[in-house]
């Protein structure tokens, strides 16, 4: 695939604290996509809260801020960046777990990419919600043929019993 030279500076979206399921896998697939964008010629801007990973080096992105995974701190990163004169043009938030992907979504919900002319890349807003909801992506799995385990939704300890 042909690089897309629209795209020059990505923000990669760390997961944050190691907690299981988001601990060494992103931060080993974060510090590679960095990795690769630079030696494309792409600028990169990097987010995490945890300065104990190898993404946060600050030989691995252009730029690293240490600061609390939430949308304010997304939007200082756009709006420092945009004053800056180096706009950040995408983001990438496979690279942070789902930490990284419910914080990229709710800022895509309050219009915050779209106010800054950044797009959303290797995933959308549509895969995240199907992904994140259980019994979307069980449907998803079945329709597309894929044999999963027999599950129900329970909201309660008594239908959780049954």
């Amino acid at each position: 695939m042909p690089r897309d030279t629209s795209i020059n500076s990505v923000l990669i979206v760390g997961s944050g604290p190691i907690i299981i399921g988001q601990a060494c896998e992103f931060d080993y697939s974060g510090s590679q996509a960095a990795r690769s964008l630079r030696e494309e010629g792409i600028r990169v801007v990097l987010i995490n809260s945890n300065p104990a990973t190898i993404m946060t080096d600050p030989m691995m992105a252009d730029r690293v801020y240490l600061l609390p995974l939430t949308v304010d701190s997304i939007e200082q990163i756009l709006e420092e960046n945009q004053a800056a004169g180096t706009p950040i043009d995408a983001v990438l938030p496979t690279m942070g777990g789902q930490t990284a992907l419910n914080l990229c979504k709710e800022v895509d919900e309050l219009g915050i990419w779209e106010k800054y002319n950044v797009r959303m890349i290797g995933v959308d807003v549509k895969a995240i919600d199907t992904a994140e909801d259980r019994e979307k992506f069980r449907q998803l799995m079945l329709d597309i043929g894929v044999g999963v385990a027999p599950s129900k939704v329970a909201n309660s300890l008594l239908e959780g019993k049954e």
